[in-house]
């Protein structure tokens, strides 16, 4: 499920800044810092995503940018907001996942304990879906941890590195893909 033209779609697109060769050379980086600075871009990315999301009892944001949205939408939404940190960001006890990035491994992790996620619908938020190893980091995490992961949902999505496949079959809402 993508916007394709929309309002919405045209209003992120005049909000992301891109930045050659970052953080790599060769890497055109797309920067939604403008975006979530803007009320109206916010609100209306958080907007757009409460519909596909409707019927979640909580909204998991992953480190760091996800929170942004995350907390965007929860608050539409009436649900709490999950924070899903990076590796050594929570004190112990921490629920981990270690997975592969094209330049080594990262970690995500969620508290063990104080937070019940067993049979809790929860919709995966982040800024970007590139290759999905995050996404799909998140999303196993969260299922081990009891929670039922409903769909993730991104404001972009970089549509050549085909991420989406990685989380199949769960359903991902983009905004814009490009």
């Amino acid at each position: 499920m993508t916007a394709r033209g929309g309002p919405v779609e045209n209003l992120i697109a005049s909000l992301t800044r891109e930045v050659a060769d970052f953080p790599t050379p060769g890497t055109q980086f797309k920067d939604l810092t403008p975006l979530f600075a803007d009320a109206r871009g916010l609100a209306a990315v958080s907007e757009a995503l409460a519909d596909a999301a409707a019927g979640a009892d909580l909204v998991a944001g992953i480190d760091a940018r996800g929170f942004l949205v995350a907390a965007a939408l929860a608050t539409r939404l009436g649900t709490g907001v999950l924070a899903v940190r990076k590796g050594g960001k929570l004190p112990p006890p921490v629920l981990a996942e270690q997975y592969h990035l094209e330049y080594g491994t990262a970690v995500l992790e969620i508290p063990a304990s104080g937070i019940e996620l067993t049979a809790r619908r929860v919709v995966i938020v982040d800024d970007v879906l590139a290759t999905g190893g995050t996404l799909a980091a998140a999303r196993r995490l969260l299922e081990h941890a009891g929670a039922v992961v409903t769909m993730a949902a991104v404001v972009l999505e970089l549509a050549e590195l085909g991420g989406r496949g990685l989380l199949a079959p769960l359903p991902v809402r983009s905004l814009r893909s490009i």
